[in-house]
């Protein structure tokens, strides 16, 4: 008899849960939906653009896209900024010093100057860690590489990618916000 009590009370319990998710999903404004359906149209995008015409992997596009998409225009606009600007910056300073040849603190080095211009010269705050991370990706991919000539290649390569996610994720971000315009955030008080 004690049995079936319980079963009676996990059924409203349940049906209560399911309640409230419902009311939210129809009450609330639906970024997180907004923003999955975003991943999913750009990361299809990205998948055949990359793998299937480039022959590459599409890891570096899809990661960047993910960090400069956004369901607001407003923010979408303003990360692609940081992001176009700052690894641009690490792509110049990372081909720099895989040009100017390998040592040991290479690595170390080219993150340190990289820091230092983004911070103190390029001054764009949103997104100023892209350019460390570019920096590291491009020489990355140089040390791997067997001679200088494919270390600047597969650099030059990976930032392509790279740059093609974040220009893809704001295109896909621009084309939802006129199908499916967000309103402005709520300010929470």
């Amino acid at each position: 008899m004690n049995d079936s009590t319980n079963d009676g009370a996990k059924v409203p319990t349940k049906i209560g849960a399911f309640a409230r998710v419902t009311e939210r999903l129809l009450t609330d404004d639906l970024r997180g939906v907004h923003y999955a359906v975003s991943l999913f149209v750009a990361t299809s995008v990205l998948w055949v653009l990359v793998q299937k015409l480039a022959d590459a992997s599409p890891i570096w596009a899809i990661s960047s896209m993910v960090a400069t998409s956004d369901p607001q225009m407003k923010e979408a606009v303003s990360t692609f900024r940081g992001r176009i600007f700052n690894t641009l910056l690490g792509c110049v300073i990372g081909l720099f010093f895989v040009a100017a040849g390998r040592t040991a603190l290479e690595l170390p080095i080219a993150m340190a100057i990289t820091v230092l211009v983004s911070s103190y010269v390029v001054r764009i705050p949103t997104m100023w860690r892209q350019a460390p991370i570019t920096a590291a990706i491009v020489i990355a991919g140089a040390l791997t590489a067997h001679n200088e000539m494919t270390g600047l290649e597969v650099g030059a390569r990976r930032v392509a990618e790279v740059l093609l996610g974040c220009v893809v994720g704001l295109v896909v971000a621009w084309l939802l916000s006129i199908v499916w315009p967000m309103p402005e955030p709520r300010v929470k008080e």
